[in-house]
């Protein structure tokens, strides 16, 4: 679900035509064509049309097969690889709509990872998220919201904060009807009423909820994977948000703060837990006594003891 196109297509040609023409991260291109609701530049006025449909919904081309839409033919054409298996992996039966996507695909069966971070040494499958991961180092944020100027190093990222000026959470779980304002959040989430472990160690038997779950127990117990270095203080992570949220108490920076009192912190995380002190919202309950709690941690704790009373209580 795309939040609601702004403008018409000539209000959009003006935006265009009077912005200051500015570089994109990657290129010498000058992108002077801007999409007014995502920030997104190109090069050309029909890139800017064919992308602004994303955000309309006008003329979609259907999948037959299923219930994808795509702006163009084109890339209706190249998804129907998918359907055809022209492109299909011979080691796990996946099949995607590319040549060059195979190609990455497989390399999540070999381990390859071509693409060496020269600074921190980290490798990746992909150039493309060597380029994102090598932001983290240089602390570039090209991507800027038009309505707050935060900056994003990643556009992704500033196409969900968008949807904090809209108020969009268009993902919503069928077991609870919490909303999320993406779909990978929605993904996580569901694993707590299901109990899916979809995470396997390849080294002993242990099964886990989250990627990252599995990535932390392969450092830890196994050696498997790149530590990421503190370069002041040499503490080791082995997540890169961590390292971030490191890097501020460095700079003794606490860019978040509370609406409701002088507090501040150090992440988004943070400052959402400490909202919960001004709220009498109790999100998280007990399956057993329906006892409602504040904080993911109590419940766990409580289900624990509530879980040794019901046993004793039932022998």
């Amino acid at each position: 679900m795309h939040c609601a196109y702004a403008g018409t297509s000539s209000q959009t040609e003006t935006e265009a035509d009077n912005i200051n023409i500015t570089e994109h991260p990657h290129d010498d291109k000058a992108r002077p064509y801007l999409c007014t609701v995502c920030n997104k530049r190109f090069t050309a006025r029909h890139s800017l049309n064919m992308h602004s449909k994303r955000h309309t919904g006008e003329n979609w081309y259907s999948c037959s097969q299923c219930e994808k839409r795509f702006s163009c033919q084109g890339s209706l054409r190249i998804h129907m690889n998918i359907h055809k298996g022209k492109y299909r992996c011979t080691e796990c039966g996946r099949c995607c709509d590319r040549g060059s996507a195979l190609a990455i695909h497989k390399r999540s069966h070999s381990g390859e990872k071509p693409f060496e971070c020269t600074v921190c040494s980290k490798r990746f499958t992909t150039s493309h998220h060597l380029v994102r991961h090598r932001r983290m180092h240089s602390g570039e944020k090209p991507y800027k919201c038009h309505v707050c100027e935060k900056a994003f190093s990643v556009s992704s990222n500033l196409h969900t904060h968008m949807r904090v000026h809209t108020g969009d959470k268009p993902y919503d779980c069928p077991y609870c009807g919490k909303l999320f304002k993406r779909n990978i959040e929605l993904k996580r989430h569901v694993r707590i009423h299901t109990g899916a472990t979809p995470y396997s160690c390849r080294h002993c038997s242990q099964r886990f909820t989250q990627l990252n779950q599995l990535k932390t127990h392969l450092l830890k117990s196994h050696n498997d994977g790149i530590w990421l270095t503190c370069y002041v203080c040499q503490k080791k992570f082995t997540a890169s948000g961590e390292l971030k949220r490191h890097f501020l108490q460095h700079e003794g920076v606490k860019p978040y703060v509370c609406s409701r009192c002088p507090k501040h912190f150090y992440t988004v995380q943070e400052s959402k837990r400490h909202q919960l002190i001004h709220s009498d919202y109790k999100q998280f309950c007990c399956g057993l006594c329906s006892k409602d709690f504040k904080h993911k941690h109590n419940v766990v704790r409580h289900f624990k003891k509530c879980s040794v009373r019901v046993r004793f209580s039932d022998d």
